[in-house]
């Protein structure tokens, strides 16, 4: 999917950090979600960010409002609070957790895009080094509460552990990861939804 031209102008070269730079200044500083695990930077971020740019282009996870893979969003020098930032866990390296911070506290796409990276990092898992990803959004967020109980939810583990060892009904959280299955709605759906909320809202 092209990038849909900018509507902030600027040149590419002036407005993006390469995808092989790791630029702490032009990242959102960790939070809630990843504190006290080992957070991802230098090599070990690039490494992870540049299979996440090849997933959410397979997937469609694009930001409606910029126009472009959510990926780029980490590389946006105009947004440099913004993005994702990643750390493996800290009893389980095989799981990595990934903390989205949107442009604002009241994003309206955040859900979109957090549901849009989970099903993108789990349903391709064969695509990373990765048993599992877990993916929250920062509490900055002024529905965080709301979009990180959904995300608890898609995910059968969290579930578990969330229901006190209890046997998790893992039928909603498969069908959550893969687009294919009956009831499901696409990511490209969602896309196309979000699009016609922003259109609108402008009207």
């Amino acid at each position: 999917m092209p990038d849909i031209p900018s509507l902030f102008g600027g040149s590419r070269s002036d407005r993006f950090d390469d995808i092989d730079q790791f630029v702490p200044e032009h990242l959102p500083d960790p939070d809630a979600f990843l504190d006290g695990h080992r957070v991802l930077d230098g090599d070990d971020h690039v490494a992870v960010h540049r299979v996440t740019r090849e997933l959410f282009e397979e997937r469609g996870v694009y930001d409606v409002t910029f126009g472009y893979n959510l990926a780029r969003l980490n590389l946006d020098r105009r947004h440099p609070n913004a993005g994702f930032r990643y750390a493996a866990d800290r009893d389980d390296p095989s799981v990595l957790l990934a903390e989205f911070t949107p442009t604002t506290p009241f994003c309206p796409q955040s859900k979109t895009l957090t549901v849009g990276a989970f099903r993108a990092w789990n349903g391709l898992a064969d695509r990373h080094d990765y048993d599992r990803v877990r993916v929250r959004v920062a509490p900055m967020h002024q529905q965080a509460d709301a979009i990180n109980a959904e995300l608890d939810a898609m995910d059968p583990a969290d579930a578990q552990a969330a229901t006190d060892g209890s046997t998790p009904d893992t039928g909603s959280p498969t069908a959550e990861r893969d687009n294919d299955e009956p009831g499901t709605v696409s990511l490209s759906e969602e896309f196309e939804a979000a699009l016609k909320r922003l259109s609108d809202e402008t009207e």
